[in-house]
């Protein structure tokens, strides 16, 4: 474990860190003690959730890692690679900044829950998106959130 956290703070280009959540775990709390935070990728998106016949709901991995201590999570942006539908998208928005979330069965909420003080995971907006698309991003995820931009912005005049 300690080389994970090694390897974590101090990154190597050529390595990929990959873990499951008793490793989110153990990183969130590191970072939390040394006053950093703990930003999660959505890798395996595609064949984890992404497929409606298979694999887990969004909502349930991001829930996991709003539990295991993650501060930002990639949530799909409706425009973009990520892109989605806009009420889905939203549903795990909310899910991941609200403090009390009432059973809702039609978004898929089973039961109630209070997280009390538990923080929530600041929403992350990425892959090919664009300086066009921050109106539409803000009006759809609000001004608290994160925008990435990277590649997609110097590609487009």
């Amino acid at each position: 474990m300690k080389k994970l956290l090694l390897e974590s703070i101090f990154p190597n280009a050529r390595r990929l860190h990959t873990g499951g959540l008793t490793a989110n775990t153990t990183l969130a709390r590191y970072c939390s003690n040394n006053r950093l935070s703990l930003h999660i990728h959505r890798a395996m998106h595609a064949v984890i959730d992404r497929h409606k016949n298979h694999g887990i709901h969004f909502h349930i991995l991001a829930e996991c890692l709003r539990l295991s201590g993650s501060d930002h999570l990639h949530s799909g942006t409706v425009v973009g690679k990520l892109e989605g539908e806009r009420d889905i998208t939203m549903r795990f928005v909310n899910l991941m900044r609200e403090d009390y979330i009432e059973e809702n069965r039609t978004r898929s909420i089973f039961f109630t829950r209070d997280y009390a003080s538990m923080p929530g995971i600041m929403p992350v907006a990425s892959n090919r998106i664009h300086v066009w698309h921050v109106p539409a991003l803000v009006e759809i995820s609000g001004d608290d959130s994160c925008f990435q931009f990277g590649g997609s912005t110097l590609g487009h005049s």
